[in-house]
């Protein structure tokens, strides 16, 4: 797959393409269907499909007083949507100047000019440019043909496909609900840094990672998978994801034991995708408590883990 960060000269084989735009969070089920749309298009026509994308989310642009956290942080949204199809991705960068430019001039300068868009594939309420005033009628009038994809049912096990439903059940600690709405198994990754070393003291040592820009999910105690980014095995483990209220952790952390592993991975980059939500985070009067607790934890995560993936 091809990726850019600009739309300005181009080489001739990047332009031309049926494009498909949007901010793919999640890269969910939702954002399957253009996808499958622009293949059935690309196919037909003998093009390639590209995605126009935006870094950061406009979200954390146009409300940066809040802290947005991400589904899919830019580096796993792009290997979502390489998995999902795309021959080329676009990611452009998102600014005040980018935002208030006029819809006419985002359609001339990136779709026309820059992409040479044969086709252009948007969501329902895709809307663009300043005020958000540019919608497919804006395209359309600039000469490229636009398919529009209209909102994407869910069945009894999704419920709405969206990318805030997704939050929503990560929010809630209902693993299994957002990746049948995502079509994938939801992971977390970062850089496997140096703790407390408490877990090892209790026996039972753990890689940690800082939560960063990911959304953070339900705190607590998951039965989790994990593999080192660089690696294909997924080994099994239990997560505790959060601040651990008995040791005052200040950013919310994710401390992942890894069952029968012994490895020196600090400064690895750890993928760890958690399947179910055990139970929420607690307070213990002793440290002998806490060591019994996760033991629990452990055999309750084998169980959850035994034959699956």
């Amino acid at each position: 797959m091809d990726y850019y960060e600009t739309y300005k000269d181009l080489p001739e084989e990047v332009r031309d393409t049926v494009v498909v735009i949007g901010n793919f969070d999640g890269v969910h089920l939702g954002h399957k269907a253009l996808l499958e749309r622009a293949r059935i298009l690309a196919r037909k026509q003998g093009k390639k499909i590209a995605i126009l994308t935006f870094e950061p989310h406009p979200r954390q642009l146009f409300r940066g007083d809040e802290p947005f956290r991400r589904i899919t942080p830019h580096a796993l949204k792009i290997e979502r949507l390489k998995q999902s199809g795309a021959d080329i991705v676009f990611c452009l960068p998102f600014d005040w100047e980018f935002a208030s430019q006029p819809p006419q001039d985002f359609v001339q300068k990136i779709l026309v000019d820059g992409l040479e868009a044969d086709h252009v594939v948007i969501g329902h309420d895709f809307r663009f440019g300043q005020l958000r005033e540019g919608d497919a009628a804006t395209i359309r009038d600039a000469g490229i043909s636009v398919t529009i994809i209209n909102k994407v049912t869910g069945n009894e096990k999704t419920g709405e496909i969206s990318s805030s439903h997704v939050r929503q059940c990560l929010q809630d600690g209902k693993i299994e609900n957002a990746n049948a709405i995502l079509g994938w198994p939801w992971e977390i990754r970062g850089e496997i840094i140096h703790g407390d070393q408490r877990g090892r003291k209790l026996g039972y040592p753990t890689a940690n990672m800082e939560l960063g820009e990911t959304y953070h999910p339900a705190y607590g105690v998951y039965a989790c998978r994990a593999r080192l980014i660089n690696e294909d095995y997924w080994f099994k483990g239990v997560a505790n994801i959060g601040i651990r209220p008995m040791f005052e952790v200040k950013a919310a952390l994710a401390e992942t034991h890894i069952f029968d592993f012994s490895r020196d991975i600090y400064g690895q980059t750890l993928c760890v995708r958690p399947v179910k939500h055990l139970r929420g985070e607690a307070m213990f009067d002793t440290l002998e408590q806490l060591v019994e607790q996760i033991g629990k934890d452990c055999i309750a995560a084998r169980e959850v883990l035994h034959g699956k993936y």
